[in-house]
């Protein structure tokens, strides 16, 4: 087996060309839409994502679209302004913060919260978010969540977080991502254009997407490519330094937060690797030589993205049909199943 540190390197002009014709034909030829609209975060995702649809329909026919609400890391809006700036687009924004006021996702958020930290004012300054146990290499532990709260002075409580308060919680944030999915398909429709999705690999195939929210984009065109791959085509397609200098980060909750805080676990460097390894077959011993890991370590991590992918298959499965009734036929039939076919790749 050919594992080796650059499995995952890309020839990155060759892939943006790859993606391109991909977008030109699914949104033009297949969907019959004249543009894109992108929702813009001031991350790496979207902003390659936005260069993608710039390539393809041209600067006129791309929408840019920034969505922050009251949580939101004010640097988030900085970066996608210089994003927009930098291809030609002049960006758009839509603060979400009434309409989740509206459907009370703070309010739903934050009464959960307090039945486990009753103290919890964000009036006060109180902050909070959502994280995994850290050390994933050393103990291979499961994906129960704590919440952890960040005190005005900077003091932090953390305490697990209950199944009833943890699925509260997660489901009243969750308007936020199907508020901003709304937004992008008002533009998309008022043009006649294409919602483009902006998930990765990472997030697309473990389960780090909200469904029908920001997985419910028309295309999406870099789910099949590795966080680590994202930055090479970063790279390529000129996405400002300070964007892919950035920390990933959920932009989600109150208390600032990253990714690996909140649900990787581990660096995508380390982890995108040990993901191809177990994708191709490669033994958690051969992994490990290659890695510097012990095999335990290496385990612990195929374990881990075993457990994801199986808990989360709920999120990437269409919505199931029955097939058509049978005609001229007497008598009770089973009811067949049908799952809507995918669009080609």
């Amino acid at each position: 087996m050919n594992f080796h540190p650059d499995a995952l390197k890309l020839d990155p002009a060759q892939e943006t060309d790859r993606i391109v014709r991909f977008l030109q034909q699914t949104v033009r030829q297949t969907f019959k839409r004249h543009g894109a609209v992108v929702g813009i975060s001031g991350g790496v995702d979207s902003a390659v994502v936005f260069a993608l649809a710039v390539r393809a329909f041209g600067s006129q026919r791309v929408v840019a679209i920034m969505m922050p609400d009251q949580d939101s890391d004010p640097i988030s809006e900085t970066l996608a302004r210089e994003l927009a700036a930098q291809f030609g687009v002049e960006p758009l924004l839509e603060n979400i913060t009434p309409a989740l006021k509206g459907f009370e996702c703070y309010r739903r958020r934050d009464d959960a919260i307090r039945r486990v930290v009753p103290d919890y004012d964000p009036a006060r300054g109180d902050r909070a978010k959502l994280v995994l146990p850290p050390g994933l290499l050393e103990s291979g532990t499961l994906n129960v969540y704590s919440v952890t709260v960040v005190r005005a002075d900077g003091r932090q409580e953390t305490r697990p977080l209950p199944p009833r308060e943890f699925l509260e919680i997660v489901a009243a944030s969750n308007f936020k991502q199907r508020t901003r999915m709304s937004t992008l398909y008002y533009h998309a429709e008022a043009r006649n254009f294409a919602v483009i999705g902006t998930a990765n690999k990472n997030e697309h195939a473990l389960g780090f997407f909200v469904k029908h929210g920001d997985g419910g984009a028309d295309v999406q065109p870099i789910a099949h490519l590795f966080k680590t791959q994202i930055y090479q085509l970063a790279a390529f397609l000129n996405v400002p330094e300070a964007i892919r200098r950035r920390t990933p980060t959920t932009d989600t909750y109150s208390a600032p937060q990253d990714q690996q805080e909140f649900f990787f676990r581990l660096p995508f460097a380390t982890l995108d690797l040990l993901w191809h390894a177990m994708e191709t077959g490669v033994p958690a011993a051969e992994a490990a030589r290659v890695m510097g890991l012990t095999e335990a370590q290496v385990q612990h991590v195929y374990d881990d993205i075993a457990r994801k992918q199986r808990t989360t298959e709920y999120l990437r499965t269409p919505a199931l049909m029955l097939s058509p009734p049978p005609t001229g036929r007497a008598g009770p039939v089973a009811a067949e199943l049908r799952v809507p076919a995918a669009l080609p790749s």
